[in-house]
Protein backbone atom coordinates (compact mmCIF):
# COMPACT_ATOMS: atom_id res chain seq x y z
CA UNK A 1 0.00 0.00 0.00
CA UNK A 2 1.31 3.06 -1.16
CA UNK A 3 1.09 5.84 1.66
CA UNK A 4 2.09 8.39 -0.28
CA UNK A 5 -1.22 7.95 -2.45
CA UNK A 6 -3.09 7.99 0.65
CA UNK A 7 -2.17 10.85 1.73
CA UNK A 8 -2.66 12.75 -1.39
CA UNK A 9 -6.01 11.01 -1.56
CA UNK A 10 -7.28 12.69 1.44
CA UNK A 11 -5.44 16.25 1.06
CA UNK A 12 -7.41 16.06 -3.04
CA UNK A 13 -10.89 15.22 -0.69
CA UNK A 14 -10.54 18.23 1.39
CA UNK A 15 -9.54 20.69 -1.14
CA UNK A 16 -12.47 19.56 -3.09
CA UNK A 17 -14.62 19.91 0.00
CA UNK A 18 -13.35 23.47 0.45
CA UNK A 19 -13.80 24.75 -3.32
CA UNK A 20 -17.16 23.48 -3.15
CA UNK A 21 -17.03 20.57 -5.23
CA UNK A 22 -18.53 18.62 -3.04
CA UNK A 23 -19.44 15.48 -5.51
CA UNK A 24 -15.56 15.03 -6.11
CA UNK A 25 -14.83 15.08 -2.44
CA UNK A 26 -17.08 12.20 -1.85
CA UNK A 27 -14.94 10.06 -4.42
CA UNK A 28 -11.69 10.59 -3.10
CA UNK A 29 -13.13 10.28 0.99
CA UNK A 30 -14.68 7.13 -0.13
CA UNK A 31 -11.26 5.48 -1.58
CA UNK A 32 -9.08 7.11 0.90
CA UNK A 33 -11.01 5.06 3.84
CA UNK A 34 -11.28 1.85 1.69
CA UNK A 35 -7.43 2.06 1.36
CA UNK A 36 -7.03 2.92 5.18
CA UNK A 37 -9.01 0.16 5.75
CA UNK A 38 -6.67 -2.32 3.93
CA UNK A 39 -3.76 -0.86 4.71
CA UNK A 40 -5.23 -1.66 8.72
CA UNK A 41 -5.61 -5.33 7.83
CA UNK A 42 -2.44 -5.70 6.75
CA UNK A 43 -0.77 -4.21 9.83
CA UNK A 44 0.58 -6.36 12.66
CA UNK A 45 1.40 -3.90 14.92
CA UNK A 46 -1.37 -3.39 17.51
CA UNK A 47 -0.45 0.30 18.66
CA UNK A 48 -0.05 1.38 14.64
CA UNK A 49 -3.05 -0.31 13.98
CA UNK A 50 -5.07 1.77 16.38
CA UNK A 51 -3.43 5.36 15.24
CA UNK A 52 -4.79 4.50 11.91
CA UNK A 53 -7.96 3.58 13.02
CA UNK A 54 -8.34 6.80 14.18
CA UNK A 55 -7.26 8.58 11.04
CA UNK A 56 -10.00 6.53 9.25
CA UNK A 57 -12.16 7.58 12.01
CA UNK A 58 -11.59 11.42 11.43
CA UNK A 59 -11.82 10.81 7.40
CA UNK A 60 -15.51 8.90 7.81
CA UNK A 61 -16.47 12.51 10.25
CA UNK A 62 -15.43 14.65 7.84
CA UNK A 63 -17.30 12.04 5.04
CA UNK A 64 -20.53 12.34 7.12
CA UNK A 65 -19.97 16.18 7.26
CA UNK A 66 -20.06 16.22 3.46
CA UNK A 67 -22.63 14.33 3.05
CA UNK A 68 -25.11 16.21 5.27
CA UNK A 69 -24.02 19.23 3.37
CA UNK A 70 -25.06 17.66 -0.30
CA UNK A 71 -28.58 16.37 1.59
CA UNK A 72 -28.78 20.24 2.91
CA UNK A 73 -28.44 21.94 -0.56
CA UNK A 74 -30.63 18.86 -2.11
CA UNK A 75 -33.45 19.90 -0.40
CA UNK A 76 -33.35 23.41 -1.55
CA UNK A 77 -33.73 22.45 -4.70
CA UNK A 78 -37.37 22.25 -5.89
CA UNK A 79 -38.81 21.07 -9.19
CA UNK A 80 -41.35 24.10 -9.89
CA UNK A 81 -42.50 26.87 -8.25
CA UNK A 82 -45.12 26.22 -5.52
CA UNK A 83 -48.09 27.76 -5.49
CA UNK A 84 -49.18 29.12 -2.47
CA UNK A 85 -53.17 29.06 -1.72
CA UNK A 86 -55.02 32.48 -1.17
CA UNK A 87 -56.03 32.25 2.74
CA UNK A 88 -59.71 31.98 2.14
CA UNK A 89 -61.79 32.87 5.57
CA UNK A 90 -63.30 30.77 7.96
CA UNK A 91 -66.71 29.73 8.09
CA UNK A 92 -66.75 27.31 10.66
CA UNK A 93 -67.50 28.91 14.24
CA UNK A 94 -64.31 29.62 16.13
CA UNK A 95 -63.10 27.14 19.06
CA UNK A 96 -63.46 29.75 21.90
CA UNK A 97 -60.34 28.05 23.96
CA UNK A 98 -57.97 29.47 20.75
CA UNK A 99 -57.34 32.92 20.50
CA UNK A 100 -56.76 34.86 17.35
CA UNK A 101 -53.33 35.84 16.42
CA UNK A 102 -52.62 39.65 17.81
CA UNK A 103 -52.46 42.43 15.57
CA UNK A 104 -49.93 44.76 15.37
CA UNK A 105 -50.22 48.44 16.82
CA UNK A 106 -49.86 50.04 13.29
CA UNK A 107 -52.34 48.30 11.74
CA UNK A 108 -54.76 49.10 13.98
CA UNK A 109 -58.11 51.80 14.12
CA UNK A 110 -58.27 53.96 16.79
CA UNK A 111 -60.86 52.64 18.41
CA UNK A 112 -60.34 49.26 17.73
CA UNK A 113 -58.21 48.48 20.99
CA UNK A 114 -60.99 49.07 22.63
CA UNK A 115 -62.87 46.79 21.02
CA UNK A 116 -60.40 44.19 21.13
CA UNK A 117 -59.84 44.12 24.70
CA UNK A 118 -63.66 43.35 25.12
CA UNK A 119 -63.45 40.65 22.57
CA UNK A 120 -60.79 39.02 24.53
CA UNK A 121 -62.48 39.33 28.16
CA UNK A 122 -65.62 37.67 26.38
CA UNK A 123 -63.74 34.67 24.93
CA UNK A 124 -62.55 34.17 28.43
CA UNK A 125 -65.34 34.16 29.89
CA UNK A 126 -66.50 31.40 27.31
CA UNK A 127 -63.50 29.26 27.38
CA UNK A 128 -63.71 29.20 31.50
CA UNK A 129 -67.55 27.90 31.25
CA UNK A 130 -66.29 25.34 28.56
CA UNK A 131 -64.37 23.86 31.01
CA UNK A 132 -66.69 23.58 33.82
CA UNK A 133 -69.33 21.67 31.20
CA UNK A 134 -66.36 19.47 30.07
CA UNK A 135 -65.98 18.97 26.49
CA UNK A 136 -68.19 16.52 25.85
CA UNK A 137 -69.40 16.78 21.67
CA UNK A 138 -65.87 18.54 20.70
CA UNK A 139 -64.26 17.01 18.11
CA UNK A 140 -60.43 17.35 18.55
CA UNK A 141 -58.07 16.96 15.26
CA UNK A 142 -56.12 13.80 14.72
CA UNK A 143 -52.21 14.12 14.00
CA UNK A 144 -50.68 11.63 12.30
CA UNK A 145 -46.87 11.67 11.80
CA UNK A 146 -45.28 10.34 9.06
CA UNK A 147 -41.85 10.19 10.34
CA UNK A 148 -40.37 9.52 14.24
CA UNK A 149 -37.80 11.65 14.91
CA UNK A 150 -35.77 10.69 18.12
CA UNK A 151 -33.99 12.77 20.43
CA UNK A 152 -30.43 13.41 19.30
CA UNK A 153 -32.28 14.83 15.83
CA UNK A 154 -31.04 11.68 13.58
CA UNK A 155 -33.60 10.67 11.43
CA UNK A 156 -35.27 7.56 11.57
CA UNK A 157 -36.77 4.98 8.84
CA UNK A 158 -40.34 4.44 8.63
CA UNK A 159 -42.47 1.27 10.03
CA UNK A 160 -41.32 -1.80 8.01
CA UNK A 161 -38.47 -0.19 6.21
CA UNK A 162 -35.00 -1.21 7.43
CA UNK A 163 -32.93 1.17 4.90
CA UNK A 164 -31.91 3.31 8.28
CA UNK A 165 -30.90 0.99 10.36
CA UNK A 166 -27.27 -0.95 10.15
CA UNK A 167 -25.75 -3.73 11.88
CA UNK A 168 -22.41 -3.44 13.86
CA UNK A 169 -20.42 -5.02 11.70
CA UNK A 170 -21.41 -2.41 8.94
CA UNK A 171 -20.93 0.63 11.79
CA UNK A 172 -17.63 -1.23 12.45
CA UNK A 173 -16.62 -0.90 8.74
CA UNK A 174 -17.23 2.65 8.30
CA UNK A 175 -15.27 3.68 11.05
CA UNK A 176 -18.12 4.37 13.62
CA UNK A 177 -17.10 3.46 17.24
CA UNK A 178 -19.35 0.43 18.15
CA UNK A 179 -22.30 1.00 20.68
CA UNK A 180 -23.62 -2.33 22.81
CA UNK A 181 -27.06 -2.91 21.59
CA UNK A 182 -28.81 -2.39 25.70
CA UNK A 183 -32.58 -4.53 23.63
CA UNK A 184 -33.63 -6.38 26.37
CA UNK A 185 -31.67 -5.65 28.91
CA UNK A 186 -31.93 -2.51 31.65
CA UNK A 187 -30.34 0.26 29.91
CA UNK A 188 -29.34 1.59 33.55
CA UNK A 189 -26.92 -1.52 33.54
CA UNK A 190 -25.68 -0.56 30.35
CA UNK A 191 -24.81 2.46 30.75
CA UNK A 192 -22.93 1.83 34.07
CA UNK A 193 -20.89 -0.86 33.01
CA UNK A 194 -19.80 1.61 30.00
CA UNK A 195 -19.30 4.44 32.13
CA UNK A 196 -17.46 2.42 35.19
CA UNK A 197 -15.62 -0.32 33.82
CA UNK A 198 -14.94 -0.12 29.87
CA UNK A 199 -11.37 1.15 29.28
CA UNK A 200 -10.31 1.18 25.31
CA UNK A 201 -6.60 2.39 26.23
CA UNK A 202 -5.23 2.02 29.97
CA UNK A 203 -2.02 3.21 28.95
CA UNK A 204 -0.01 0.72 31.27
CA UNK A 205 3.25 -0.68 28.94
CA UNK A 206 5.71 -3.83 30.40
CA UNK A 207 8.59 -0.91 30.95
CA UNK A 208 6.38 0.92 33.27
CA UNK A 209 6.68 -2.65 35.63
CA UNK A 210 10.18 -3.38 37.00
CA UNK A 211 10.84 -6.90 37.26
CA UNK A 212 8.44 -9.84 37.31
CA UNK A 213 10.20 -11.28 33.81
CA UNK A 214 8.65 -14.44 34.01
CA UNK A 215 4.93 -13.37 34.90
CA UNK A 216 5.21 -11.20 31.74
CA UNK A 217 6.27 -14.38 29.72
CA UNK A 218 4.12 -16.22 30.45
CA UNK A 219 1.23 -13.28 30.06
CA UNK A 220 2.70 -13.21 26.44
CA UNK A 221 2.11 -16.86 25.93
CA UNK A 222 -1.11 -17.16 27.36
CA UNK A 223 -2.60 -13.78 25.98
CA UNK A 224 -1.43 -12.14 23.57
CA UNK A 225 0.53 -14.97 21.34
CA UNK A 226 -3.36 -16.27 20.47
CA UNK A 227 -4.22 -12.88 19.29
CA UNK A 228 -1.33 -12.28 16.76
CA UNK A 229 -0.85 -15.71 15.49
CA UNK A 230 -4.81 -17.11 15.56
CA UNK A 231 -4.18 -19.64 12.85
CA UNK A 232 -2.12 -21.88 14.81
CA UNK A 233 -3.77 -21.53 18.67
CA UNK A 234 -7.08 -24.02 17.79
CA UNK A 235 -7.71 -27.24 18.69
CA UNK A 236 -5.74 -28.83 21.52
CA UNK A 237 -3.41 -25.36 21.27
CA UNK A 238 -7.18 -23.14 21.99
CA UNK A 239 -6.36 -20.59 24.22
CA UNK A 240 -7.06 -20.52 28.26
CA UNK A 241 -10.16 -20.02 29.14
CA UNK A 242 -8.81 -17.74 31.77
CA UNK A 243 -5.14 -16.81 34.07
CA UNK A 244 -5.03 -16.25 37.97
CA UNK A 245 -2.63 -14.38 39.33
CA UNK A 246 -1.52 -15.01 42.82
CA UNK A 247 0.82 -13.25 45.19
CA UNK A 248 0.75 -11.06 48.37
CA UNK A 249 -0.69 -7.76 48.20
CA UNK A 250 1.07 -4.81 46.57
CA UNK A 251 3.12 -6.86 44.18
CA UNK A 252 2.00 -5.59 40.64
CA UNK A 253 -1.22 -7.86 39.68
CA UNK A 254 -3.66 -5.01 38.52
CA UNK A 255 -0.61 -3.68 36.49
CA UNK A 256 0.22 -6.32 34.56
CA UNK A 257 -3.56 -7.03 33.44
CA UNK A 258 -3.46 -3.33 32.24
CA UNK A 259 -0.41 -3.80 30.58
CA UNK A 260 -1.50 -7.24 28.44
CA UNK A 261 -4.97 -4.99 27.81
CA UNK A 262 -2.75 -1.96 26.16
CA UNK A 263 -0.17 -4.48 24.47
CA UNK A 264 -2.97 -6.28 23.13
CA UNK A 265 -5.36 -3.44 22.04
CA UNK A 266 -7.94 -5.13 23.75
CA UNK A 267 -11.02 -3.58 25.56
CA UNK A 268 -10.53 -3.51 29.35
CA UNK A 269 -13.07 -4.20 31.84
CA UNK A 270 -11.88 -3.92 35.06
CA UNK A 271 -14.18 -5.48 37.10
CA UNK A 272 -14.53 -5.48 41.54
CA UNK A 273 -17.21 -6.98 44.02
CA UNK A 274 -18.99 -3.88 44.00
CA UNK A 275 -19.21 -3.41 40.34
CA UNK A 276 -21.42 -6.88 40.36
CA UNK A 277 -23.09 -6.10 43.56
CA UNK A 278 -26.96 -5.00 43.65
CA UNK A 279 -29.70 -4.20 46.44
CA UNK A 280 -31.98 -5.78 44.13
CA UNK A 281 -32.92 -9.76 43.71
CA UNK A 282 -31.28 -11.63 41.02
CA UNK A 283 -29.62 -8.05 39.92
CA UNK A 284 -27.03 -9.19 40.43
CA UNK A 285 -26.77 -12.50 38.28
CA UNK A 286 -27.76 -10.49 35.04
CA UNK A 287 -25.38 -7.89 36.03
CA UNK A 288 -22.64 -10.53 35.56
CA UNK A 289 -24.49 -12.02 32.35
CA UNK A 290 -24.78 -8.60 30.78
CA UNK A 291 -21.06 -8.21 31.49
CA UNK A 292 -20.00 -11.07 29.32
CA UNK A 293 -22.38 -10.35 26.90
CA UNK A 294 -20.67 -6.45 26.67
CA UNK A 295 -17.49 -8.46 26.59
CA UNK A 296 -18.23 -10.50 23.43
CA UNK A 297 -19.69 -7.67 21.71
CA UNK A 298 -16.58 -5.17 22.31
CA UNK A 299 -14.04 -8.72 21.45
CA UNK A 300 -11.12 -8.59 21.73
CA UNK A 301 -11.88 -7.98 25.60
CA UNK A 302 -9.73 -8.45 28.55
CA UNK A 303 -12.31 -8.95 31.76
CA UNK A 304 -10.02 -8.19 34.58
CA UNK A 305 -11.76 -9.12 38.16
CA UNK A 306 -9.97 -7.94 40.75
CA UNK A 307 -10.05 -9.92 44.66
CA UNK A 308 -11.98 -12.51 42.67
CA UNK A 309 -12.05 -14.51 46.27
CA UNK A 310 -14.63 -11.98 47.74
CA UNK A 311 -16.67 -12.75 44.63
CA UNK A 312 -16.16 -16.37 44.25
CA UNK A 313 -15.28 -17.76 47.48
CA UNK A 314 -15.68 -21.38 48.72
CA UNK A 315 -19.40 -22.84 48.29
CA UNK A 316 -21.26 -24.76 50.64
CA UNK A 317 -19.68 -22.82 53.98
CA UNK A 318 -21.96 -22.07 56.63
CA UNK A 319 -21.82 -18.21 56.06
CA UNK A 320 -22.52 -18.48 52.67
CA UNK A 321 -26.08 -16.41 51.08
CA UNK A 322 -28.42 -17.98 48.90
CA UNK A 323 -27.58 -14.24 46.29
CA UNK A 324 -24.44 -14.94 47.16
CA UNK A 325 -24.26 -18.53 45.65
CA UNK A 326 -26.68 -17.67 42.90
CA UNK A 327 -23.64 -14.79 41.44
CA UNK A 328 -21.02 -17.47 41.73
CA UNK A 329 -23.11 -20.35 39.35
CA UNK A 330 -24.02 -17.64 37.12
CA UNK A 331 -20.53 -16.68 36.58
CA UNK A 332 -18.92 -20.23 36.46
CA UNK A 333 -21.62 -20.85 33.51
CA UNK A 334 -20.41 -17.41 31.64
CA UNK A 335 -16.67 -18.74 31.96
CA UNK A 336 -17.29 -21.70 30.70
CA UNK A 337 -19.65 -19.80 27.62
CA UNK A 338 -16.45 -17.76 27.05
CA UNK A 339 -14.22 -21.03 26.76
CA UNK A 340 -16.33 -22.87 23.99
CA UNK A 341 -16.55 -19.08 22.10
CA UNK A 342 -13.42 -19.49 21.91
CA UNK A 343 -13.07 -23.06 20.74
CA UNK A 344 -15.01 -22.63 18.06
CA UNK A 345 -14.63 -18.63 16.68
CA UNK A 346 -11.60 -16.74 15.77
CA UNK A 347 -9.60 -16.48 18.68
CA UNK A 348 -8.82 -12.65 17.46
CA UNK A 349 -11.92 -12.19 19.05
CA UNK A 350 -11.60 -14.12 22.22
CA UNK A 351 -12.50 -12.68 25.78
CA UNK A 352 -9.60 -13.44 27.94
CA UNK A 353 -10.23 -13.79 31.72
CA UNK A 354 -7.71 -12.34 34.24
CA UNK A 355 -8.30 -12.73 38.01
CA UNK A 356 -5.85 -11.29 41.04
CA UNK A 357 -6.29 -12.71 44.79
CA UNK A 358 -4.03 -12.04 47.94
CA UNK A 359 -6.15 -15.23 49.15
CA UNK A 360 -6.19 -17.81 46.81
CA UNK A 361 -6.86 -21.11 49.35
CA UNK A 362 -10.58 -19.16 49.71
CA UNK A 363 -11.36 -19.77 45.80
CA UNK A 364 -13.93 -22.35 44.94
CA UNK A 365 -12.63 -25.47 43.40
CA UNK A 366 -14.51 -24.92 39.96
CA UNK A 367 -13.46 -21.72 39.41
CA UNK A 368 -9.63 -22.99 39.84
CA UNK A 369 -10.67 -25.34 37.48
CA UNK A 370 -12.06 -22.98 34.89
CA UNK A 371 -8.60 -20.38 35.60
CA UNK A 372 -6.71 -22.88 33.87
CA UNK A 373 -3.10 -20.75 33.91
CA UNK A 374 -2.53 -19.54 37.95
CA UNK A 375 0.41 -17.52 38.08
CA UNK A 376 2.92 -16.38 40.70
CA UNK A 377 3.82 -12.61 41.51
CA UNK A 378 5.94 -12.95 43.86
CA UNK A 379 7.76 -9.81 45.82
CA UNK A 380 10.88 -8.41 43.99
CA UNK A 381 13.78 -9.48 43.69
CA UNK A 382 17.19 -6.86 43.87
CA UNK A 383 17.37 -6.37 40.27
CA UNK A 384 13.73 -5.33 40.86
CA UNK A 385 13.63 -3.22 43.61
CA UNK A 386 16.76 -1.13 42.39
CA UNK A 387 14.60 -0.75 39.06
CA UNK A 388 11.54 0.05 41.31
CA UNK A 389 13.36 3.03 43.02
CA UNK A 390 14.37 4.03 39.31
CA UNK A 391 10.78 4.69 38.11
CA UNK A 392 9.32 6.16 41.66
CA UNK A 393 12.42 8.42 41.39
CA UNK A 394 11.85 9.55 37.92
CA UNK A 395 10.26 13.34 38.58
CA UNK A 396 12.79 13.66 41.32
CA UNK A 397 15.99 15.63 42.14
CA UNK A 398 18.43 12.98 44.12
CA UNK A 399 21.48 13.51 45.39
CA UNK A 400 24.98 12.27 44.41
CA UNK A 401 25.31 10.55 47.79
CA UNK A 402 22.26 8.39 47.29
CA UNK A 403 23.20 4.56 46.17
CA UNK A 404 20.00 2.70 44.99
CA UNK A 405 22.20 -0.51 45.02
CA UNK A 406 22.31 -0.37 48.87
CA UNK A 407 18.78 0.98 49.37
CA UNK A 408 17.73 -2.08 47.48
CA UNK A 409 19.34 -4.43 49.59
CA UNK A 410 18.12 -2.72 52.80
CA UNK A 411 14.12 -3.31 51.41
CA UNK A 412 14.64 -6.58 51.53
CA UNK A 413 11.23 -8.17 51.41
CA UNK A 414 9.41 -5.40 50.65
CA UNK A 415 6.76 -5.08 48.15
CA UNK A 416 6.00 -2.80 45.56
CA UNK A 417 3.56 -0.76 47.29
CA UNK A 418 5.88 -0.58 50.20
CA UNK A 419 8.86 0.94 47.96
CA UNK A 420 6.49 3.85 46.68
CA UNK A 421 5.83 4.45 50.34
CA UNK A 422 9.36 4.65 50.75
CA UNK A 423 10.11 6.37 47.80
CA UNK A 424 7.51 9.35 48.50
CA UNK A 425 8.15 9.57 52.36
CA UNK A 426 12.25 10.38 51.60
CA UNK A 427 10.77 13.25 49.28
CA UNK A 428 9.05 14.83 51.86
CA UNK A 429 11.71 14.92 53.42
CA UNK A 430 13.43 18.00 52.21
CA UNK A 431 10.01 19.65 52.38
CA UNK A 432 9.76 19.07 56.14
CA UNK A 433 13.27 20.74 56.39
CA UNK A 434 12.46 23.53 54.18
CA UNK A 435 9.40 24.89 55.79
CA UNK A 436 9.86 23.79 59.31
CA UNK A 437 8.99 27.24 61.63
CA UNK A 438 7.76 28.53 59.17
CA UNK A 439 4.15 30.65 59.29
CA UNK A 440 0.95 29.69 56.87
CA UNK A 441 1.65 32.58 54.77
CA UNK A 442 4.94 31.95 54.66
CA UNK A 443 4.58 28.47 53.55
CA UNK A 444 2.02 29.68 50.53
CA UNK A 445 4.59 32.70 49.41
CA UNK A 446 6.99 29.77 49.01
CA UNK A 447 7.86 29.31 44.79
CA UNK A 448 8.11 26.21 43.18
CA UNK A 449 11.99 26.65 42.34
CA UNK A 450 12.43 27.15 46.47
CA UNK A 451 10.45 23.63 46.72
CA UNK A 452 12.78 21.43 44.34
CA UNK A 453 15.46 20.27 46.49
CA UNK A 454 17.42 17.11 46.69
CA UNK A 455 16.59 13.71 47.85
CA UNK A 456 19.71 12.30 50.56
CA UNK A 457 20.64 8.84 51.82
CA UNK A 458 20.03 10.65 55.22
CA UNK A 459 16.32 10.73 53.69
CA UNK A 460 16.15 7.28 53.12
CA UNK A 461 17.42 6.51 56.24
CA UNK A 462 14.88 8.13 57.96
CA UNK A 463 12.11 6.73 55.79
CA UNK A 464 13.48 3.13 56.47
CA UNK A 465 13.37 3.89 59.95
CA UNK A 466 9.50 4.43 59.79
CA UNK A 467 7.89 2.35 57.38
CA UNK A 468 8.39 -1.44 57.62
CA UNK A 469 7.12 -4.32 55.23
CA UNK A 470 3.73 -5.29 55.18
CA UNK A 471 4.16 -8.91 54.34
CA UNK A 472 5.38 -11.34 56.54
CA UNK A 473 7.37 -14.78 56.08
CA UNK A 474 4.16 -16.79 57.41
CA UNK A 475 2.67 -15.58 54.65
CA UNK A 476 5.19 -15.97 52.11
CA UNK A 477 5.34 -19.70 52.97
CA UNK A 478 1.36 -19.73 52.57
CA UNK A 479 1.11 -18.36 49.30
CA UNK A 480 4.58 -21.24 48.18
CA UNK A 481 2.72 -23.78 49.21
CA UNK A 482 -0.26 -23.51 47.73
CA UNK A 483 1.91 -22.87 44.40
CA UNK A 484 3.28 -25.80 44.95
CA UNK A 485 0.01 -27.74 45.31
CA UNK A 486 -1.99 -26.00 42.64
CA UNK A 487 0.07 -23.94 40.62
CA UNK A 488 -0.40 -24.00 36.97
CA UNK A 489 2.89 -22.01 35.32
Amino acid sequence: MNLTEICDNAKRAREYALLGNYDSSMVYYQGVVQQIHKHCQSLRDPALKVKWQQVRQQLVEEHDQVKGIISTLESFKVDKPMDFPTPQPEESPADPTVWPPPIPAEHRAPGQLKRLNTAIKHQRKESLGSQHRGAVGRVQPHLKADKAWPRDGSKCARDGDDKGKKNPQEAAKEGELKRFDSTGYDSDLVDALERDIVSRNPNVHWDDIADLEDAKKLLREAVMLPMWMPDFFKGILRPWKGVLMVGPPGTGKTMLAKAVATECGTTFFNVSSSTLTSKYRGESEKLVRLLFEMARFYAPTTIFIDEIDSICSRRGTLDEHEASRRVKSELLVQMDGVGGAMENDDPSKMVMVLAATNFPWDIDEALRRRLEKRIYIPLPTAKGRAELLKINLREVEVAPDVDLAIIAEKIQGYSGADITNVCRDASMMAIRRHIEGLAPAEIRALSKDALKMSVTMEDFELSLKKISKSVSTADLQKYESWMAEFGSA
